[in-house]
Formats: structure tokens, C-alpha cells, sequence
């Protein structure tokens, strides 16, 4: 199950991103990023230490990024020298079963969804019309990958990030997925397990610094 929700992140990642379509290889997909801090990344599907080494063989130009589903420490022995651990970029591997709820936005906000080149976006604003929390996704036939949730400091725990991921499922449910994917961070996590989500596996982030 780990290997198909990895190539769903991927590709829906890539969706959410605007990058080019992701590119077919022998340990998993390459996605051009086209950042100075993030060129392009691996992404590997199954923690095989053939296949960690095999990408991270292949990379030559600095700042590639290489995503496994394996624990940071365990693949950082498995990777040549150059190439180095993140552990602020490594994160966590989620998936759900979607379903309504019909959230309610948060009192004193304003809610609105937008779908804009297959990516739809939901963005929460306070009675001055700041923008204080947003998400997006990208739904792939029966599965929707959610991507860049964030709310603003001065208006945490209000429960706003709920309200975006409550309505992001909305949203996915009705176009026709009934399984939610997404790469959630420390802080994020914590916040999507008290809405259902569950953790399969850890998302290591190891970057090319030659």
C-alpha cells in the first residue's frame, strides 16, 4: 500500500506544484522543481537501499532532492558522500477515507474555494480581508492529494486548519475521490490525526550539498 500512496503524493504533488509532469525511472519518478534550493527530486516509492543508492548515483547537479519512505537515520547510511540527511524537510506519509462534513467556517471569517487549472484552493479571511489560513489539492480520479496547508500565526488554534482540511474533503468528495493523501510535517501531523488521518511511514528528505 505504501509504494501506490507514495506515487499518489508524487503525482499530485506535482499537480499542486505547477511542475512538469514527473518523469518515469528505474528507482521511482524525478519531478523538475526548477528552484534554486530544490532543482528537481526523486521520489522513491518502496525503501529499497538498492534503489536509494541507485538515485542518489545518478544525481550530479546540487540541490536535488531525494524523498524515500524510509526512517531519516536508517537512509542516511545508505547514501554516498554529498548527499545529506534534512530532518527539518523529512516529514510524514498520511492517507484517509473521505467523507462530508460540512464544516462551518470559524466565527468572525470568510471562506472561499477556487479550482484553477485542476488545482483547488480554500482560503479562510478575518473581518479586515487578511488572508489567516488556506489549503490546496489535486484529485487523481479516486484520490485527492492535499498540499500546503498553513495558518497564519496570530490565528492558530482557532481551529481554522480543520476547517480548510474538513472542506478540502468536501470538495474532493463531490469531484469523486474517496482517498485522501498528503506529506504532513511535524506540527502538521498532529493536527491531522485528530481529523482521522493516518501515518503509513516516514517521508526522509535528503538533499545533494556537494
Amino acid at each position: 500500500m505504501i509504494p501506490e500512496l507514495v506515487r499518489t503524493w508524487a503525482s499530485g504533488w506535482a499537480i499542486s506544484r505547477h511542475t512538469p509532469t514527473p518523469v518515469a525511472k528505474p528507482w521511482g519518478v524525478y519531478i523538475e522543481v526548477g528552484r534554486p534550493d530544490q532543482v528537481g527530486r526523486h521520489v522513491l516509492p518502496e525503501a529499497n537501499e538498492l534503489a536509494v543508492r541507485a538515485a542518489a548515483a545518478s544525481v550530479t547537479v546540487p540541490h536535488t532532492w531525494l524523498k524515500v519512505p524510509m526512517d531519516p537515520e536508517e537512509v542516511g547510511r545508505r547514501l554516498p558522500a554529498g548527499w545529506v540527511v534534512d530532518k527539518g524537510e523529512t516529514g510524514h506519509l498520511m492517507a484517509t477515507d473521505l467523507r462530508i462534513t460540512a464544516p462551518t467556517a470559524p466565527e468572525g471569517y470568510t471562506a472561499t474555494v477556487e479550482t484553477r487549472d485542476g488545482v483547488t484552493c480554500v482560503q479562510l479571511r478575518d473581518t479586515e480581508g487578511e488572508l489567516s489560513a488556506q489549503g490546496q489539492m489535486a484529485v487523481l480520479g479516486r484520490a485527492t492529494v492535499i498540499d500546503r496547508v498553513t495558518t497564519e500565526q496570530a490565528h492558530r488554534r482557532r481551529g481554522l486548519g480543520a476547517f480548510v482540511m474538513r472542506t478540502l474533503a468536501d470538495h474532493a468528495v463531490a469531484d469523486g475521490a474517496t482517498l485522501g493523501v498528503l506529506g504532513a510535517t511535524d506540527e502538521g501531523r498532529a493536527l491531522y490525526e485528530t481529523l482521522d488521518w493516518k501515518t503509513y511511514a516516514p517521508l526522509a528528505a535528503c538533499i545533494y550539498r556537494p
